[in-house]
């Protein structure tokens, strides 16, 4: 369990390492502000009864996000300008003041959990969706997303991928989406190749509305990363017109349920950072239900399940599983960073 000092410090790590100057540089002022900070924020933070670390409850991006929230208000002017140049010598002073002047303001975000939906992730999605399409062909999948926030992802087919090809037309429309993903490829794509979609359902144990908490993911998003806020923008203008179906549920029992109802087709299982939230008892569950269905599936109603999760390394593992009659098909797929900047493609069948 992380102390809120190891929770700093290892969010401070990781948003370095993601290439957010200046988020790293905002959670290592914060460090030493609520150090040091004797009012009810600062008390909030240093009594935290879980565990405060990046992997658990992240309290350093829910204060992060109650920050970026007031400069994109501009309820607080002198922070925004401290912002907007990347930091500078007024950032402690600033962020001090923010939070000594909107005590209430912090309070409240820091009750919720952070949710960027991050599009990025999509880019792994897609591609998995050509491999799978070149595996399956004239099969339709139902789409089913564990732990996914406001289900932004749930529309990955009205996405467009780039390859060394260029951007490809979106799996969904067959033209160019104002989604576009242009990740860096290690390794050599997928060949692109049709899939069909039926319905797209997801759940969440805090489900988030497009339409109505767009700003909340806004806020959640590293403020000088702009690609990932336009991306964020763009995808919240497609669910405008694609609104996805989420539920509130637990994962696990959520799609021991989904997985329950009879369908004549395939479906497809995928989760992207999500499963180290899961509790042991929902991960179990969740490979339960999967193994289960499993033996009912065949080549006309296949069941693939696809996980983008941190295991240590680099980046996050992609990892694919299909059932189609007999004992399940596993590739490991390679890697992917985890905001979908780079894709590390070397896909390979366990023997």
């Amino acid at each position: 369990m992380s102390s809120w000092q190891d929770a700093f410090a290892q969010q401070t790590r990781a948003c370095r390492a993601l290439g957010s100057v200046l988020t790293a540089r905002v959670c290592d002022a914060l460090a030493r502000i609520i150090a040091s900070d004797t009012g009810p924020v600062g008390q909030r933070v240093k009594s935290w009864p879980g565990d405060a670390g990046p992997g658990a409850d992240s309290v350093p991006l829910r204060l992060c996000g109650a920050l970026h929230a007031l400069t994109m208000t501009n309820r607080a002017p002198a922070l925004t300008a401290a912002y907007a140049m990347a930091g500078g010598v007024q950032l402690d002073l600033e962020i001090r003041s923010a939070i000594q002047n909107n005590a209430p303001h912090f309070l409240e975000w820091l009750e919720y959990a952070p949710q960027t939906n991050e599009v990025g992730r999509s880019g792994p999605l897609i591609a998995v969706a050509w491999f799978l399409g070149a595996r399956c062909p004239g099969v339709r999948f139902d789409l089913l997303e564990l732990g996914g926030s406001a289900g932004l992802n749930l529309n990955f087919p009205h996405y467009s991928l780039a390859n060394e090809m260029g951007f490809q037309p979106s799996l969904a429309e067959g033209e160019l989406s104002e989604v576009r993903l242009a990740p860096l490829w290690r390794g050599t794509p997928p060949e692109p190749a049709p899939l069909t979609f039926g319905t797209a359902r997801g759940v969440d144990l805090n489900p988030l509305d497009p339409a109505r908490d767009g700003f909340r993911l806004m806020a959640y998003t590293w403020p000088d990363q702009r690609d990932r806020l336009g991306r964020l923008r763009a995808a919240l203008a497609v669910a405008g017109a694609h609104p996805p179906v989420m539920e509130r549920d637990d994962a696990g029992a959520w799609l021991a349920a989904r997985l329950a109802e009879p369908v004549p087709h395939g479906r497809l299982v995928y989760h992207t950072v999500a499963a180290q939230y899961f509790p042991e008892t929902t991960r179990a569950r969740i490979e339960t239900a999967l193994q289960e269905a499993g033996r009912h599936a065949g080549p006309d109603r296949p069941l693939a399940h696809f996980s983008m999760e941190g295991d240590g390394g680099e980046g996050a593992a992609l990892r694919l599983r299909l059932w189609s009659g007999g004992p399940p098909r596993t590739w490991h797929l390679g890697r992917a960073d985890f905001h979908g900047r780079w894709i590390e493609w070397q896909a390979q069948e366990e023997s």
